[in-house]
């Protein structure tokens, strides 16, 4: 399959352009859906060949011998991120929005402070104040269009309210990939405040050249307060089996894990399972090469014409396919970005200030399409602010 092939997704419930006209005013027959993190790209032949072979056998019963499933998780991450993990230490959760809230839910209590660096994938936030607790937003810091951590200012921030912090690596939406000495000052100011950290790491494979992922179970000093989260979801564009893998490797907090997952009566999707193992292998690491190197270009393609804008700037992606677009410069109030995005443009793009602290300025733009459709979406902005050419 080609990633310049387009396929038409409109009219099959799908979310990213069947409610984009009631969410965003953007029609589907004109518009551009670039607003819900997933792909315009069918996965790779391997995943299509475990569904087909699913619907040849014909029988949909209830998923048996996780075996194979966490071999080929053990595989995957020691091949491709270089960490070894034991397959007892694997849980299985309904996504990873449903695996951040069972982690709210296992290791804190009723107004307890969860911590996010801002601004931020907008689901932590949203199911923090579902579950009760309160959420503590610690602002990043926009260093010449690049985001980064001033640990002085969080430190002065935190009341010992705060029991938990959730880190996204690769970051969401600014597609920071985090260094190393990043990784062990976030592990240290853990450790200071006594918090449970919960990296979510779903976006680890799709990180470009020049930069390197490494997953927080890498740093050292951790042991005791690390939750891990990964899935085959966002890589290889198969959000709607909804399964993702929280691992700890701590045996306390483990404990405390599988009894909330027994208390809700959760258990994973066959469709899912069936899936992901599939993906992780040598057939789907090929694939995964071959996007990256798509999307490498796509963004070129779409920071190039963005940046052309005057007091437009894309900030510059190390990893993702999420455009994290700054219109501070334009001088031009949110409402009439937007609205020249959405009205002009015809681009649904996700607003902001949803993302928290830090995202008032911005829309996060979706560059995961045939390259036509990037090239377009570049030439609708140009033409909606032309008047700043």
């Amino acid at each position: 399959m080609s990633f310049d092939t387009q396929i038409d997704r409109r009219g099959t419930h799908c979310v990213k352009w069947d409610k984009m006209e009631a969410l965003y005013g953007v029609s589907p027959k004109d518009g551009i859906a670039m607003w819900v993190a997933d792909m315009e790209f069918q996965p790779p032949q391997c995943v299509q060949d475990a569904i087909k072979k699913m619907h040849e056998h014909g029988v949909y019963g209830y998923y048996g011998d996780e075996t194979e499933y966490r071999a080929a998780i053990q595989w995957w991450m020691k091949t491709r991120h270089g960490w070894t993990l034991n397959p007892d230490h694997i849980f299985t959760t309904h996504g990873l929005v449903n695996g951040t809230a069972m982690c709210i839910d296992a290791f804190t209590s009723p107004g307890d402070g969860v911590v996010l660096f801002t601004p931020v994938y907008h689901a932590f936030a949203r199911v923090i104040s579902a579950a009760g607790r309160e959420v503590v937003e610690c602002e990043l810091v926009n260093t010449n269009g690049r985001y980064e951590m001033d640990f002085d200012a969080y430190d002065s921030q935190m009341t010992g309210s705060e029991t938990m912090l959730i880190l996204c690596s690769p970051h969401n939406p600014g597609g920071r990939v985090w260094t190393k000495g990043e990784l062990q000052a976030v592990a240290a100011f853990a450790k200071r405040h006594d918090l449970i950290l919960v990296s979510d790491e779903i976006h680890h494979d799709l990180v470009f050249p020049g930069h390197t992922h490494i997953p927080m179970t890498n740093i050292a000093g951790l042991e005791d307060r690390l939750v891990m989260m990964t899935a085959t979801t966002k890589t290889f564009n198969i959000a709607g089996s909804h399964s993702g893998n929280v691992i700890i490797a701590d045996s306390d907090l483990r404990a405390r894990f599988a009894a909330r997952m027994a208390a809700m009566g959760l258990s994973p999707n066959s469709f899912g399972l069936f899936m992901a193992t599939a993906a992780y292998s040598p057939e789907g690491a090929e694939w995964v090469d071959a996007l990256v190197a798509y999307l490498d270009t796509n963004r070129k393609i779409f920071d190039a014409g963005i940046n052309t804008i005057p007091g437009l700037a894309s900030m510059q992606m190390e990893s993702t396919y999420l455009a994290w677009v700054d219109f501070s410069g334009t001088g031009m109030t949110r409402e009439e970005f937007t609205s020249r995005t959405q009205d002009a443009a015809k681009i649904a793009a996700n607003h902001g200030p949803t993302f928290g602290k830090g995202g008032e300025g911005f829309l996060r733009f979706n560059i995961a399409a045939p390259r036509a459709v990037v090239e377009d979406a570049v030439a609708r902005m140009q033409a909606a602010f032309s008047d700043l050419q």
